[in-house]
């Protein structure tokens, strides 16, 4: 059953109006006709079932058949937050980090990130990201999309951080030196509507200096397991993680 993440202004009583992109998709990709089923989610996370009852290149309308109740997101909010990587590293990360269930990805300008961020490339750079996460979580059939925000400071990483219920850091050297707790200790601390940070440095690793500060403000400094993760690697690994402790344990 297909997916689509609609706004709010596009659902009515009992009907939902598809436009650009999506209709697009609906009429020539999936070549659905009148009677042709899929599923709407609005901005809440809300899916409805729906059939269509008129179909163009431009434009869907839908009737709303019922509403579904569905547990598709993990009990608890995690939030990647990723030294800026090189390449489509980036994109891979928001892909399957969306279809093992983030909430939000944040990448951060780290000490030693190779890549430099364009201002004037940003706001393209950015709705990719985004419409990445969007395709992902419809094929994993989420029932949100979780948000791609632009590239922050590490001092503005410092500082939202004490929005969060948890904080973690991908650090090699403590797997290096054989740290095996740490993780496990907040992975076993997780309640249903905590807020989780997990961040993992860029391709160099983050510097210790870096490292002093996340620790000086609260941050659980940890080793993931025993190999050394790749930067596109780790954050899958705690969300992987994650998912085991909050929905295969319970």
């Amino acid at each position: 059953m297909q997916r689509y993440f609609l706004p709010n202004d596009q659902f009515q009583e009992q009907s939902v109006i598809v436009t650009q992109d999506d209709a697009h998709h609906i009429s020539r990709v999936m070549r659905m006709n009148e009677g042709s089923q899929f599923i709407a989610c609005n901005e809440q996370g809300q899916a409805a079932l729906c059939e269509i009852e008129n179909i163009s290149a431009n434009e869907v309308k839908a009737s709303i058949i019922e509403w579904i109740s569905e547990e598709k997101e993990l009990p608890v909010h995690v939030t990647i937050v990723n030294g800026l990587p090189k390449g489509d590293k980036l994109e891979l990360i928001i892909q399957k980090g969306t279809e093992l269930g983030a909430y939000k990805f944040i990448p951060f300008i780290a000490a030693r990130s190779v890549v430099k961020w364009d201002d004037k490339k940003s706001q393209k750079k950015l709705d990719r990201w985004n419409k990445i996460a969007k395709e992902a979580a419809e094929q994993s059939h989420r029932t949100i999309v979780p948000a791609v925000e632009a590239p922050i400071s590490f001092k503005k990483l410092v500082e939202i951080s004490g929005d969060y219920t948890h904080k973690v850091v991908a650090y090699e050297e403590r797997a290096k030196q054989g740290e095996t707790s740490h993780l496990q200790a907040v992975l076993s601390a997780l309640k249903p509507g905590n807020s989780v940070l997990v961040v993992v440095g860029p391709e160099g690793g983050l510097t210790e200096q870096e490292v002093e500060v996340l620790e000086e403000n609260e941050f659980t400094i940890s080793g993931f397991g025993p190999r050394i993760l790749r930067a596109e690697t780790a954050p899958l690994y705690a969300l992987s993680a994650i998912s085991y402790q909050t929905e295969l344990m319970r």
